[in-house]
């Protein structure tokens, strides 16, 4: 007998075991693989809206029929999916932020915002789960390093509250919201505002449990 095959055991059967075995070796560590970080909460902060504006679609460089001129313009894009990939669809994603001098649409920052920066957008994700809004990078205010405030909803359920915040920029260190992230907390909400054919480009993909 083959001192490597157990008894009763066709040398056939102990030959297909060894050849499958790194075969469900690799299928459970994909599927492990699969599972995505968890795009990390953030606090909401005082400035959430605590009116919506009438015009709160994707574009946060018109609103209404006024244009903003400030800042520097800028696409944010993304997907939003769940932990698996998937995409979620039926999500909504919005985003608020301050204006190039640094105030919100908020009565807790008095009358100060410029009427033409929307300041507040709301989407529906595609079938693939994209996303985009046009918008400026994002500018520093006391206290507080650049940043976009970012909601993902579904039907009823607020599924996270986040931040986006800018890769290299110096503010970021002194942040106490920011420097207080773990550091792979802070690479998943930490993205570049990179200059492509359309100006200013960020992508910020989403994945959150659903």
């Amino acid at each position: 007998m083959n001192a490597r095959s157990e008894p009763g055991l066709p040398r056939r059967t102990v030959a297909a075991a060894l050849v499958a075995a790194p075969a469900l070796w690799l299928g459970a560590r994909a599927q492990a693989a699969a599972s995505r970080l968890a795009t990390p909460s953030q606090t909401e902060g005082p400035f959430y809206p605590v009116r919506l504006p009438q015009d709160s679609d994707h574009d946060l460089l018109r609103n209404g029929t006024l244009d903003y001129r400030g800042g520097q313009p800028a696409w944010v894009d993304g997907t939003v999916t769940d932990l698996d990939g998937k995409p979620l669809r039926g999500a909504q994603v919005e985003i608020w932020q301050c204006d190039q001098n640094g105030h919100y649409h908020h009565p807790g920052d008095g009358d100060r915002a410029d009427a033409a920066f929307q300041g507040f957008g709301r989407v529906t994700v595609g079938e693939d789960g994209s996303y985009r809004f046009r918008t400026i990078r994002p500018v520093p205010y006391s206290g507080r390093t650049p940043h976009i405030h970012v909601k993902v909803k579904l039907g009823t359920r607020e599924l996270l509250t986040t931040q986006l915040y800018v890769a290299g920029d110096p503010g970021n260190v002194r942040d106490f919201i920011w420097r207080n992230l773990p550091q792979a907390a802070r690479e998943a909400v930490t993205v570049p505002f990179e200059r492509g054919a359309d100006g200013l480009q960020a992508r910020f993909p989403i994945a959150v449990a659903a």
